[in-house]
């Protein structure tokens, strides 16, 4: 199987990519075609009576949206207001019907992004491949008086009254191009549509939103109680495992905190098998959380994770807080 995502962030084209554009080109025309659509009410944009906030991104990948729908759910709790969440259940089985997550859903059913929101938001969490399903039954059966979506920039049949974009500051658009020949689902000019751009990593731009993932430790998987600094392990190789959209990333906060790691990479959402880990040596594996939740079943002792959360600009929340209101 061919690595993608290689291709898509080298700096001049690659015999794949070329091979791949007129089937970028097809995909943009589609891409155009249903905002026209939508635009001329010829497709029926759905809208509620709560506020939508759509966090979503303009690439395949992470960028750390789920970490940031989760420091804005604790914000607007914070504030009084009463947030929901709606997925895709990325990672997970499709579900054609909403499905309630909670903290001991099974990661192979919902995906891993939508069991963190579950654990560490606190708020209600519906998943579905249809959002504006999602947020019917939200709305159906809870209070909610706000609705944050977990990606969602394309799904333009949910009506929304903000939106988020989460930008990858250090690989931004890839190669430029839209899918497959390129990482882009839409072209870079739709952020001029979004209400606010927020970026991780990278340099300062001056009209973005600075984001930063802050983790200080490490906690055995087996025993949550049991932390450790990151430094605490700079005496010895440790084995780095990374499931994620960009995992040199994790990889680069772990060389910046001094130490030494043996890189494993595996594919963004993927479901780790115990063998997957039989190394010929008894070092320590640390990895996200995101990888974590689906090593519960059979961590030992070996097994850490790097908890973060997202630290984003208070200028930010209250902008947020005004357009709400």
């Amino acid at each position: 199987m061919w690595d993608l995502q290689h291709h898509w962030y080298r700096r001049s084209l690659s015999w794949l990519t070329f091979f791949l554009l007129p089937f970028s080109y097809i995909f943009r025309f589609i891409v155009i075609l249903r905002l026209f659509l939508y635009k001329h009410t010829i497709l029926k944009i759905i809208h509620f009576p709560v506020p939508i906030i759509v966090i979503g991104n303009l690439t395949v990948g992470g960028t750390g949206k789920t970490p940031l729908v989760i420091c804005l759910a604790h914000f607007l709790k914070a504030q009084g207001w009463r947030p929901g969440i709606v997925s895709r259940g990325s990672g997970g089985k499709k579900q054609v019907v909403p499905l309630w997550v909670d903290a001991q859903a099974e990661p192979v059913r919902v995906g891993d992004e939508a069991l963190l929101l579950a654990r560490h938001s606190t708020c209600p969490v519906v998943i579905c491949i249809d959002r504006v399903a999602a947020v019917k039954e939200l709305l159906n059966k809870t209070n909610c008086d706000v609705v944050l979506a977990d990606d969602g920039l394309q799904h333009y049949r949910l009506g929304r009254r903000i939106e988020i974009a989460v930008l990858d500051g250090d690989r931004k658009w890839g190669n430029g191009f839209l899918l497959p020949a390129g990482p882009l689902r839409e072209a870079p000019h739709r952020l001029n549509r979004v209400d606010f751009i927020v970026q991780q990593g990278g340099g300062h731009e001056s009209a973005y939103f600075q984001m930063r993932l802050q983790g200080n430790e490490f906690v055995s998987i087996i025993d949550l109680h049991k932390r450790c600094a990151l430094t605490d392990f700079n005496k010895t190789k440790i084995h780095a495992v990374a499931g994620i959209g960009n995992p040199q990333r994790f990889f680069t906060t772990l060389r910046e905190s001094g130490l030494d790691i043996i890189e494993h990479i595996f594919p963004d959402h993927y479901l780790y098998q115990e063998k997957d880990f039989n190394f010929p040596d008894q070092l320590p594996i640390v990895m996200t959380e995101k990888d974590k939740v689906k090593c519960e079943v059979f961590a030992d002792d070996r097994f850490w994770y790097l908890p973060v959360v997202a630290v984003v600009p208070e200028k930010l929340k209250n902008e947020l807080l005004s357009k709400l209101s």
